[in-house]
């Protein structure tokens, strides 16, 4: 959770440093109708990306940011109780990387006196509880980021409900940014097992505007920080950052903070005291002189007391140190010691700091694809119906039950009356772990699919709805099926033999129909 300020004209405004090209991914106006520019950023409506929540224009924003001065809300509806979680969806490359940004400005767009409580979710993991009444408070909108990696060919971010969340309140959004990542960044994370959450970004001894696109190319924040008690220097040579992994901007690298000849630099940094977890850390220095033979720096590079990096040599070229999994807990204090006979003393530029937090499990590929068709194949399913069918665990899709070990398999399908039209996917057959399939009471249409290849299946209930077409022959070849039921649907044909013949084997199958069937 980082506070961002409101941007009022005459504000802090982003720094803009030269001229690029338009940013790249998405940048959603949540409850916007039409698209807006910001600076150097457009932000477009999200009625693409969701399909649920209200839109408010929150009152008194005159001079805020665009993105700021609208919000999408997620009301409790007593028709929707059960929703669990509230998704957008947004197109990516498998296997990509993306800078994932949400951003929170309550407004008092309900009436409350502080803003709602309620969790973050991306795909199947739990990201964290938003709680912006601190910020709020102080007149600062908050904003979350992450580095992700898609699994699929979309990202899903949620907001749900949890216990936090007081009755009758509304969890809500103002700003959905994705944006993705070159294949260096951060690349020494196991993005396949984590998702970064960011904690602190700063340019060290830089007093002006955050730093983001078009300086940063994925408009990352590199928000302004300055110690009064140690001295800041200005740097005489520009870096190439296309050499740094993590392609920071070459603004964050004009000034820096260093220590005389001779005596070490401490800095307590961030701030804010950090709860016990694995971190990764990355250090970006640079030497601030001009070009020459003497320009270079050598220090050791220690983290609460632990060696971090020894033997740093950092030239005008500029350098950069990291640590993937480094654990860390309370005030975090980072020391850089000078070698004997160093010219000068040591220098940093800048630093990020990411919470490395586990993924929340997966669901099985073949699940996501077989649920993501089949509501697509339906009209007006259950609002809930994005993002990860089955995870974070509690959190599942309306009507869908799952088993968690070791990769998430859908095992439960009910949505008896919930007056859901359209048509059954094929993908249905995509799962394969499922044992009880209760669409009954809607409006669906359409044939039986094949489902040959639910062999676990053992409850199947359509009844009452319009299908049409014959029974699937291959029915009759589930071994474990004890209920089929099809009465009150427009179906025709021959009740075939493996149907009739696997009633008279299996006493605990039913087979009903009556004469709104077309069966013989």
């Amino acid at each position: 959770m980082i506070p961002f300020p409101l941007l009022l004209a005459g504000a802090l405004v982003l720094l803009v440093v030269g001229v690029a090209d338009a940013l790249s991914g998405y940048q959603i106006s949540c409850g916007a109708t039409s698209a807006k520019v910001a600076g150097n950023v457009t932000w477009v409506p999200d009625g693409a990306f969701i399909h649920v929540g209200k839109a408010a224009e929150l009152t008194g924003s005159l001079g805020v940011m665009p993105m700021l001065s609208l919000l999408r809300y997620f009301p409790a509806y007593a028709s929707s109780a059960a929703t669990t979680k509230y998704c957008y969806v947004v197109p990516a490359a498998m296997h990509a990387r993306y800078l994932v940004r949400t951003t929170y400005y309550y407004g008092r767009f309900d009436g409350g006196g502080a803003p709602p409580v309620f969790d973050q979710i991306i795909d199947g993991t739990r990201w964290s509880a938003v709680d912006t009444a601190g910020d709020y408070a102080r007149g600062l909108a908050t904003y979350y980021e992450a580095m992700v990696e898609a699994a699929g060919k979309e990202v899903s971010v949620c907001l749900a409900r949890s216990a936090a969340t007081a009755p009758g309140r509304s969890p809500f959004i103002n700003a959905l940014e994705v944006v993705p990542l070159e294949g260096s960044v951060y690349s020494a994370v196991n993005f396949t097992a984590y998702v970064l959450s960011t904690v602190a970004r700063h340019s060290f001894g830089y007093d002006g505007s955050i730093i983001g696109y078009p300086g940063d190319r994925f408009n990352r924040y590199w928000e302004p920080y300055s110690d009064g008690s140690i001295p800041v220097v200005e740097s005489q040579a520009s870096v190439a950052t296309e050499a740094f992994w993590n392609k920071p901007p070459e603004a964050v690298f004009r000034r820096g903070l260093t220590a005389s000849r001779g005596k070490s630099l401490d800095l307590q940094w961030p701030p804010a005291p950090l709860p016990a977890a694995t971190y990764y850390l990355a250090l970006y220095f640079q030497d601030n002189r001009g070009p020459s033979a003497l320009s270079w720096r050598v220090f050791d590079v220690a983290v609460n007391g632990q060696p971090f990096f020894t033997g740093l040599n950092v030239s005008t070229a500029g350098s950069m140190v990291y640590g993937a999994q480094w654990p860390l807990s309370g005030q975090t204090r980072i020391t850089l010691t000078p070698a004997p006979g160093s010219p000068v003393g040591p220098l940093i530029n800048a630093a990020e700091l990411m919470m490395v937090v586990p993924l929340g499990g997966r669901t099985h590929p073949r699940d996501v694809i077989g649920m993501q068709e089949l509501a697509r194949g339906f009209m007006n399913p259950p609002s809930d119906w994005r993002g990860d069918p089955c995870l974070p665990k509690g959190n599942s899709w309306t009507g869908v039950t799952c088993n968690q070990d070791p990769l998430a398999r859908v095992t439960g399908l009910n949505l008896t009356n919930f007056r859901v039209g359209g048509s059954i996917s094929d993908n249905i057959a995509n799962l394969t772990a499922i044992s009880s399939i209760w669409l009954v009471g809607n409006n669906l249409a359409g044939s039986i699919p094949d489902l040959s290849p639910l062999h676990h299946l053992v409850s199947l209930h359509l009844e009452d709805n319009g299908l049409t077409g014959p029974l699937p022959e291959s029915l009759g070849n589930l071994t474990r099926l004890e209920e089929l039921s099809v009465q009150n649907n427009n179906l025709q044909g021959t009740i075939q033999s493996s149907i009739r013949n696997r009633a008279m084997v299996d006493f605990r199958f039913r087979f009903q129909y009556t004469p709104g069937n077309n069966l013989s």
